[in-house]
């Protein structure tokens, strides 16, 4: 089971975990911007090795992954090691396939310095890498020894990068409660309280180990993580493909629409709870633009996705805030129909 600190100094709490191992070596991964702005602020690791790799999504490659497992080598790793992974969604879940994989796995940390990395990648066992075009098409379940969240390397973050990890702790708190909902739709971006911030963090963390901890494979409950993904993933690969690529976080929140509608549609969710959503939405992630010309494409995108079977479209829906259903089928003309209703939502 993952050790999850919710931490105020992340260098006195990696001390810890690394003098309660037997490490011959540990190694920090981190991309150039972790390693300028993050690494110097993490003392015990100033002598270790350092991999750097790109950073960006479209970096998150087979390619990119070999040059890890080839540094790996030169940095005289063994199976006693340990990889520290330094950054946000990119590093920890490349990072944590690294591990996972070589010499068939070595012990990893990961430090997320993201909103995002730290309520979707870092924590939760999934690894993987993107290829042939769809998000993290190749990967595998490996359990970090430690995961280590702190507000501190937040603040320097671009508005875009916090949002894009709000929208996660969003999808948490509707798989909650609707109190848990009502608090984050009031969040206020302009003005953030990041001692309040670390408390629903805290709280959104933990909302999501309850559910991997039940199910760490994604046989049965964890599948509620998906939440708002068959969607966003499906929006997500479309920018990606024509080369104008969306944070993940935005894509997500759009998503979360669309299954919300979806959601009222066919478990009858509560519409005033979806204008709700939709009003935050488009008021702090703007709208991903479609007409109905791109439905088919986006039906086949989502038909690809892993949570599919046999091309049945597979989502996670909600009767209400904290009653999740999953393993719900659903015909493209109901998704062509949610799209119309999320176009109309979104002023499209």
């Amino acid at each position: 089971m993952t050790s999850l600190h919710i931490a105020g100094n992340v260098d006195a709490t990696l001390v810890s975990i690394i003098e309660g191992g037997n490490y011959n070596v540990v190694i920090a991964l981190v991309d150039e911007n972790t390693r300028e702005q993050v690494l110097p602020h993490v003392p015990c690791l100033r002598k270790a090795p350092v991999i750097e790799i790109p950073s960006g999504d479209d970096n998150k490659t087979l390619a990119t992954l070999t040059q890890v497992w080839q540094d790996l080598e030169r940095c005289g790793a063994t199976r006693q090691s340990l990889l520290v992974n330094l950054g946000g969604g990119v590093v920890t879940d490349l990072g944590g396939m690294a591990a996972a994989t070589f010499k068939r796995g070595i012990d990893f940390v990961n430090v997320p310095t993201t909103l995002l990395g730290a309520v979707d990648a870092a924590l939760g066992g999934k690894t993987g890498i993107n290829f042939n075009s769809l998000k993290n098409e190749i990967g595998v379940f490996a359990t970090p020894r430690a995961v280590i969240v702190s507000t501190e390397f937040f603040a320097t973050l671009p508005r875009e990068e916090f949002k894009s990890g709000f929208a996660e702790m969003l999808k948490h708190a509707m798989l909650d409660s609707c109190d848990s909902f009502s608090r984050l739709l009031a969040f206020d971006f302009e003005n953030i309280d990041y001692e309040s911030l670390l408390a629903q963090l805290k709280t959104s963390l933990q909302v999501k180990q309850r559910i991997v901890e039940q199910d760490p494979t994604e046989q049965g409950l964890r599948k509620a993580l998906n939440f708002g993904h068959t969607v966003g993933h499906a929006f997500e690969s479309k920018a990606l493909n024509e080369g104008n690529p969306v944070p993940h976080g935005y894509a997500v929140a759009w998503g979360l629409v669309v299954e919300v509608v979806l959601s009222h549609m066919m478990m009858d969710f509560p519409s005033s709870k979806l204008y709700s959503l939709a009003r935050f939405v488009k008021d702090n992630y703007g709208v991903f633009h479609i007409t109905c010309d791109h439905y088919d494409e986006l039906i086949g995108l989502m038909q690809h996705d892993k949570k599919s079977c046999a091309g049945e479209i597979n989502c996670t829906l909600l009767k209400e805030c904290g009653e999740v259903t999953i393993n719900n089928t659903v015909s493209p003309e109901s998704i062509k129909a949610a799209l119309d209703i999320y176009r109309d939502l979104m002023g499209i």
